[in-house]
Protein backbone atom coordinates (compact mmCIF):
# COMPACT_ATOMS: atom_id res chain seq x y z
CA UNK A 1 0.00 0.00 0.00
CA UNK A 2 1.57 3.45 -1.06
CA UNK A 3 -0.31 6.62 -2.66
CA UNK A 4 -4.00 6.47 -1.96
CA UNK A 5 -4.02 7.67 -5.95
CA UNK A 6 -1.84 5.51 -7.24
CA UNK A 7 -3.75 2.15 -4.80
CA UNK A 8 -5.99 -0.28 -7.07
CA UNK A 9 -9.02 -1.02 -4.51
CA UNK A 10 -12.45 -3.43 -5.35
CA UNK A 11 -15.11 -2.01 -4.10
CA UNK A 12 -18.30 -4.54 -3.84
CA UNK A 13 -21.56 -4.80 -2.88
CA UNK A 14 -24.30 -7.52 -2.25
CA UNK A 15 -28.38 -7.74 -2.60
CA UNK A 16 -29.46 -10.26 -0.14
CA UNK A 17 -32.93 -11.84 0.87
CA UNK A 18 -32.95 -9.71 3.83
CA UNK A 19 -30.34 -8.42 6.70
CA UNK A 20 -29.42 -11.69 8.48
CA UNK A 21 -25.86 -12.52 7.42
CA UNK A 22 -26.21 -16.32 8.67
CA UNK A 23 -29.71 -16.72 7.59
CA UNK A 24 -30.44 -14.97 4.23
CA UNK A 25 -28.97 -15.46 0.98
CA UNK A 26 -27.31 -13.42 -1.61
CA UNK A 27 -29.70 -12.50 -4.63
CA UNK A 28 -26.93 -9.99 -6.40
CA UNK A 29 -23.12 -9.10 -6.59
CA UNK A 30 -21.58 -7.03 -8.27
CA UNK A 31 -17.84 -6.09 -7.47
CA UNK A 32 -15.71 -3.28 -9.76
CA UNK A 33 -11.77 -3.09 -9.42
CA UNK A 34 -10.40 0.94 -9.15
CA UNK A 35 -7.99 3.30 -9.14
CA UNK A 36 -8.45 7.07 -8.68
CA UNK A 37 -7.85 7.73 -12.43
CA UNK A 38 -9.70 4.61 -14.14
CA UNK A 39 -12.25 1.38 -14.08
CA UNK A 40 -9.42 -1.67 -14.19
CA UNK A 41 -12.60 -4.21 -14.51
CA UNK A 42 -15.78 -5.22 -13.09
CA UNK A 43 -18.16 -8.03 -12.35
CA UNK A 44 -21.93 -8.50 -11.66
CA UNK A 45 -24.49 -11.69 -11.25
CA UNK A 46 -27.80 -12.00 -10.22
CA UNK A 47 -28.08 -15.55 -8.43
CA UNK A 48 -31.08 -17.91 -7.82
CA UNK A 49 -30.95 -17.96 -3.73
CA UNK A 50 -32.44 -21.01 -3.71
CA UNK A 51 -35.28 -19.79 -1.76
CA UNK A 52 -38.46 -17.15 -2.19
CA UNK A 53 -37.26 -13.41 -1.59
CA UNK A 54 -39.42 -12.16 0.40
CA UNK A 55 -41.75 -8.76 -0.92
CA UNK A 56 -40.33 -6.58 1.99
CA UNK A 57 -36.71 -6.70 0.32
CA UNK A 58 -38.16 -6.49 -3.28
CA UNK A 59 -39.33 -3.05 -2.85
CA UNK A 60 -36.07 -2.21 -1.68
CA UNK A 61 -34.18 -3.50 -4.61
CA UNK A 62 -36.64 -4.55 -7.10
CA UNK A 63 -35.07 -7.75 -7.64
CA UNK A 64 -37.77 -10.61 -8.20
CA UNK A 65 -37.92 -13.90 -7.79
CA UNK A 66 -38.71 -14.43 -11.54
CA UNK A 67 -35.42 -12.42 -12.00
CA UNK A 68 -33.39 -14.58 -10.12
CA UNK A 69 -34.99 -17.92 -11.19
CA UNK A 70 -32.43 -20.10 -13.72
CA UNK A 71 -29.51 -17.66 -12.32
CA UNK A 72 -26.16 -19.08 -11.39
CA UNK A 73 -25.84 -20.19 -7.87
CA UNK A 74 -23.45 -18.21 -5.55
CA UNK A 75 -21.45 -21.21 -5.46
CA UNK A 76 -20.92 -21.41 -9.08
CA UNK A 77 -20.20 -17.62 -9.29
CA UNK A 78 -18.17 -16.90 -6.01
CA UNK A 79 -14.31 -18.41 -6.87
CA UNK A 80 -14.17 -15.58 -9.29
CA UNK A 81 -14.85 -13.32 -7.25
CA UNK A 82 -12.62 -14.41 -4.51
CA UNK A 83 -10.07 -14.21 -7.30
CA UNK A 84 -11.02 -11.01 -8.09
CA UNK A 85 -10.59 -9.57 -4.61
CA UNK A 86 -7.71 -11.65 -3.67
CA UNK A 87 -4.51 -9.03 -2.93
CA UNK A 88 -6.59 -5.63 -2.94
CA UNK A 89 -8.20 -3.46 -0.21
CA UNK A 90 -11.82 -4.10 -0.33
CA UNK A 91 -14.01 -1.43 -0.03
CA UNK A 92 -17.59 -1.10 0.62
CA UNK A 93 -19.98 0.61 2.80
CA UNK A 94 -20.91 -1.82 5.71
CA UNK A 95 -19.07 -3.81 4.45
CA UNK A 96 -18.14 -6.32 6.82
CA UNK A 97 -22.04 -7.59 6.38
CA UNK A 98 -21.07 -7.94 2.45
CA UNK A 99 -17.70 -10.10 3.90
CA UNK A 100 -19.62 -12.11 6.12
CA UNK A 101 -22.76 -13.11 4.19
CA UNK A 102 -19.89 -13.48 1.42
CA UNK A 103 -17.60 -15.87 3.42
CA UNK A 104 -21.11 -17.79 4.77
CA UNK A 105 -21.56 -18.38 1.24
CA UNK A 106 -17.99 -19.78 0.36
CA UNK A 107 -18.66 -21.71 3.64
CA UNK A 108 -21.48 -23.41 2.61
CA UNK A 109 -20.52 -24.11 -0.73
CA UNK A 110 -17.10 -25.49 0.28
CA UNK A 111 -15.15 -23.30 -1.38
CA UNK A 112 -11.57 -22.20 0.05
CA UNK A 113 -11.52 -18.44 1.74
CA UNK A 114 -9.40 -16.06 3.02
CA UNK A 115 -11.90 -13.13 2.94
CA UNK A 116 -12.31 -12.54 6.18
CA UNK A 117 -8.27 -12.07 6.53
CA UNK A 118 -8.28 -9.12 3.99
CA UNK A 119 -8.20 -5.59 4.63
CA UNK A 120 -11.21 -3.50 3.81
CA UNK A 121 -12.08 0.52 4.32
CA UNK A 122 -15.65 0.88 5.21
CA UNK A 123 -17.01 4.45 3.86
CA UNK A 124 -19.33 4.16 6.77
CA UNK A 125 -16.92 4.79 9.22
CA UNK A 126 -14.99 7.16 6.80
CA UNK A 127 -18.09 9.75 6.23
CA UNK A 128 -18.19 9.38 10.00
CA UNK A 129 -15.14 10.99 10.28
CA UNK A 130 -15.94 13.38 7.79
CA UNK A 131 -18.51 14.26 9.68
CA UNK A 132 -20.18 16.82 6.86
CA UNK A 133 -23.70 14.76 6.39
CA UNK A 134 -26.46 14.78 8.78
CA UNK A 135 -27.39 11.27 7.82
CA UNK A 136 -24.46 8.35 6.59
CA UNK A 137 -26.72 6.37 4.58
CA UNK A 138 -24.78 6.01 0.73
CA UNK A 139 -27.93 7.72 -1.09
CA UNK A 140 -27.91 10.73 1.64
CA UNK A 141 -23.86 10.92 1.05
CA UNK A 142 -24.69 10.32 -2.69
CA UNK A 143 -27.18 13.52 -2.45
CA UNK A 144 -24.47 15.18 0.09
CA UNK A 145 -21.56 15.37 -2.86
CA UNK A 146 -24.18 15.77 -5.60
CA UNK A 147 -23.71 12.60 -7.09
CA UNK A 148 -26.14 11.42 -10.04
CA UNK A 149 -28.67 9.88 -8.84
CA UNK A 150 -28.76 5.40 -9.98
CA UNK A 151 -31.74 4.26 -11.44
CA UNK A 152 -32.27 1.50 -8.26
CA UNK A 153 -30.66 0.40 -5.22
CA UNK A 154 -29.34 -2.40 -7.14
CA UNK A 155 -25.56 -4.08 -6.61
CA UNK A 156 -23.35 -2.66 -9.30
CA UNK A 157 -25.67 1.16 -9.02
CA UNK A 158 -24.44 1.25 -5.20
CA UNK A 159 -20.96 -0.03 -5.97
CA UNK A 160 -20.43 3.23 -8.67
CA UNK A 161 -21.59 5.34 -6.02
CA UNK A 162 -19.86 4.13 -3.45
CA UNK A 163 -16.22 4.66 -5.04
CA UNK A 164 -17.39 8.10 -5.78
CA UNK A 165 -18.19 8.48 -2.57
CA UNK A 166 -14.94 6.97 -1.41
CA UNK A 167 -13.20 9.21 -3.69
CA UNK A 168 -15.15 12.25 -1.76
CA UNK A 169 -13.77 11.02 1.45
CA UNK A 170 -10.69 10.06 0.66
CA UNK A 171 -9.10 13.81 0.11
CA UNK A 172 -7.38 14.90 3.31
CA UNK A 173 -5.28 11.29 3.06
CA UNK A 174 -2.33 11.23 1.23
CA UNK A 175 -1.50 7.24 2.04
CA UNK A 176 -3.68 4.26 2.25
CA UNK A 177 -1.40 2.95 5.71
CA UNK A 178 -2.67 6.63 7.20
CA UNK A 179 -6.09 5.93 6.05
CA UNK A 180 -6.18 2.54 7.46
CA UNK A 181 -4.28 3.54 10.49
CA UNK A 182 -6.92 6.74 11.37
CA UNK A 183 -9.67 4.31 11.04
CA UNK A 184 -8.53 1.61 13.59
CA UNK A 185 -9.04 4.30 16.48
CA UNK A 186 -12.57 4.63 17.52
CA UNK A 187 -14.68 7.80 15.61
CA UNK A 188 -16.36 10.09 18.35
CA UNK A 189 -20.51 10.29 16.76
CA UNK A 190 -22.05 14.04 16.47
CA UNK A 191 -25.18 11.92 16.43
CA UNK A 192 -27.03 8.95 17.92
CA UNK A 193 -28.00 6.90 15.23
CA UNK A 194 -30.35 4.36 15.94
CA UNK A 195 -32.98 3.96 18.46
CA UNK A 196 -35.65 5.91 19.96
CA UNK A 197 -33.27 8.78 20.47
CA UNK A 198 -32.27 8.51 16.54
CA UNK A 199 -31.07 11.98 15.45
CA UNK A 200 -30.30 13.42 18.81
CA UNK A 201 -27.28 14.72 20.34
CA UNK A 202 -25.78 12.53 23.22
CA UNK A 203 -25.89 15.10 25.29
CA UNK A 204 -29.54 15.31 25.07
CA UNK A 205 -29.96 11.77 25.68
CA UNK A 206 -31.10 10.50 29.33
CA UNK A 207 -28.08 8.78 31.41
CA UNK A 208 -30.54 6.04 31.87
CA UNK A 209 -30.85 5.08 28.84
CA UNK A 210 -26.88 5.90 27.77
CA UNK A 211 -25.92 3.14 30.64
CA UNK A 212 -27.96 0.98 28.97
CA UNK A 213 -26.91 1.25 25.51
CA UNK A 214 -23.21 1.45 26.66
CA UNK A 215 -23.71 -2.61 27.86
CA UNK A 216 -25.22 -3.24 24.09
CA UNK A 217 -23.14 -5.00 21.55
CA UNK A 218 -22.96 -1.91 19.65
CA UNK A 219 -20.35 -1.11 16.82
CA UNK A 220 -16.88 0.57 18.01
CA UNK A 221 -17.45 3.94 17.46
CA UNK A 222 -21.40 4.17 18.93
CA UNK A 223 -19.91 2.92 22.05
CA UNK A 224 -16.87 5.08 22.03
CA UNK A 225 -19.43 8.05 21.98
CA UNK A 226 -21.83 6.74 24.48
CA UNK A 227 -18.97 5.75 26.80
CA UNK A 228 -17.68 9.26 26.54
CA UNK A 229 -21.03 11.22 27.15
CA UNK A 230 -21.75 9.20 30.43
CA UNK A 231 -17.99 9.93 31.52
CA UNK A 232 -18.22 13.61 31.11
CA UNK A 233 -21.64 13.67 33.28
CA UNK A 234 -20.15 11.76 36.03
CA UNK A 235 -18.31 15.24 37.06
CA UNK A 236 -14.72 15.45 38.85
CA UNK A 237 -12.78 13.15 36.73
CA UNK A 238 -9.23 14.78 35.21
CA UNK A 239 -9.01 15.58 31.71
CA UNK A 240 -7.14 12.15 30.66
CA UNK A 241 -9.93 10.46 32.07
CA UNK A 242 -12.80 12.43 30.08
CA UNK A 243 -10.68 12.00 26.85
CA UNK A 244 -10.44 7.97 27.63
CA UNK A 245 -14.26 7.11 28.17
CA UNK A 246 -13.27 3.41 28.45
CA UNK A 247 -11.52 4.10 31.48
CA UNK A 248 -13.94 3.43 33.66
CA UNK A 249 -16.19 1.21 31.59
Amino acid sequence: MGLIEQEAFVCFDCETTGLDPEKDQIIEIAAVKFNFREILGSMEHLIDPKCPIPPSTTKIHHITNDMVKGQPSIGEVLPKYLQFFHGHLLIGHTIYFDITIVEKAARQAQIPSTLLNQPYIDTLRMARLYGGSSINSLEMLRSHFNIKPTEAHRAMNDVKVNIKVFKYLSKGFKTTEELIKRLKRPIQLKLMPLGKYKGRSFNEIPLQYLKWAAKQNFDQDLLFSIRHEINKRKGGESFGQVSNPFSQL
